[in-house]
């Protein structure tokens, strides 16, 4: 393990996020002299990011914690181009305005983790929009284009390797590497950014920048990456059977979230406390040598702290009183458990069974909700559901005005009644 002498990168290093560092030794001294500004981006193809977004998230967190400035840059313009890094297929391209919408509700998520402000410490929120836009595309070919080499282009693993596996690359894709390095020039000149940090596949985007950053600017710049994050099962950190782990509560609730983090394989419990929670690297340790039952309390700590992180304090802490109730007690319906809203008339006129449970999200399809219930996993009011005809009404409502759906024993979900 390399000593590094900064706080920030002492910290990094310690808790697991260093994968690559283009100059550790420059870097590091780099971080003990100045108040450094580092940035990471985040393209706006969705109306949240996601927990495999976390990790360089948890990065910016730590810069500013440790008296640096962070840059959250905001791909209002690379989404229309669309990242080819880690992919076999072409991203759709979202129109102008669904980027907007989109970017517009992850930069509400940001401010769990930083501070923004005007201080000279203050986290700042970039928009590439805000210059890429505006390129003229002939001034762009000869500034920008000329610094680039098709044969360092083609050596890239994000083009490497989809040209290997003979998936289609388009131009605009192949033009992504040229406009994230031209971000990096940008930032460096307007806020004097020295590092670009970010996942493990965007190694060889951020030595682009580096390499442009000196051509256009003469400066020196960094890149850092993470690891890639996967479970102890060598599954990809932030993805479920049912889809990605959004950061947003309206599209992954705080209840759900906690959820995720409680069922932590053993394997992974100190690692994703030093990663995605603040706890201090000794009481982890603490945690981590438990065994047994008493492991299941640190999987609970690492929910609650998580779960704090992105959602609040209460939010968490309520999740878990939900959990603990719901399971521990066995306390039927714990009302802060996930809802959907139905009204009065959908059960006069009666809700078949299959459509209640995809409805609540506990099942893809009626098929699927079927199979479900042969196989013993369904449950309606905690009591297993028999048969695949049933139709929900009135009477379905248990003592507090709920009816509570269950998929096996840690999905439930309520119907309530508007």
């Amino acid at each position: 393990m390399t000593a590094f002498k900064s706080e920030f990168l002492h910290t990094l290093n310690e808790r697991g996020f260093i994968h690559q560092c283009s100059d550790p030794e420059g870097l590091d001294q780099l971080f003990c002299n100045e108040t450094v500004t580092a940035y990471t981006g985040y393209d706006c193809t969705a109306p949240s990011v996601h927990v495999g977004n976390l990790v360089s998230m948890m990065m910016l967190h730590w810069l500013q914690k440790t008296g640096h400035r962070p840059i959250a840059l905001m791909g209002g313009g690379t989404t229309m181009v669309g990242d080819p890094s880690g992919r076999d297929e072409t991203r759709q391209l979202l129109t102008p305005e669904k980027i907007q919408s989109n970017k517009e509700s992850i930069r509400e998520i940001f401010s769990n983790l930083l501070t923004f402000g005007d201080g000279a410490k203050d986290a700042i929120q970039a928009d590439n929009a805000d210059w890429l836009l505006k390129l003229n595309y002939i001034e762009m070919l000869r500034d920008v284009g000329s610094k680039f080499s098709i044969n360092q282009m083609l050596a890239r693993d994000a083009v490497r390797l989809r040209l290997e596996r003979e998936q289609p690359l388009s131009f605009i894709e192949f033009n992504y590497m040229i406009l994230q390095a031209y971000d990096y020039t940008v930032l460096n000149k307007e806020y004097g950014c020295r590092l670009q940090m970010g996942g493990s596949d965007q190694w060889g985007n951020i030595l682009s920048g580096i390499d442009l950053c000196r051509r256009m600017n003469g400066t020196e710049t960094f890149a850092l990456t993470t690891p890639l994050i996967t479970k102890s099962d060598g599954s990809k950190m932030g993805k479920s059977v049912d889809g990605a782990i959004w950061l947003r509560g309206d599209m992954y609730s705080p209840y759900d979230y906690w959820q995720f983090w409680r069922n932590t394989g053993d394997a992974d419990v100190g690692r994703f406390l030093k990663l995605y929670t603040t706890m201090p690297i000794d009481e982890i340790k603490r945690l981590e040598a438990l065994e047994g039952n008493e492991l299941n309390e640190a999987k609970k700590i690492l929910a609650t702290e998580a779960t704090a992180l992105i959602h609040g304090r209460a939010a968490a802490e309520q999740a878990s009183e939900t959990a603990r109730k719901t399971f521990e007690e066995g306390q039927g319906s714990a009302a802060n458990l996930p809802s959907v809203d139905i009204t009065a008339s959908d059960l006069e006129t009666g809700i078949g069974i299959l459509s209640a449970f995809v409805t609540a999200g506990l099942a893809k399809s009626n098929g699927d909700a079927r199979r479900s219930i042969k196989g013993g996993a369904l449950k309606l009011n905690d009591k297993p559901v028999s048969s695949d005809s049933l139709t929900l009404t009135q009477a379905d409502l248990n003592d507090d005005g709920v009816i509570k759906l269950s998929m096996g024993k840690k999905k439930h979900v309520l119907l309530k009644v508007i």
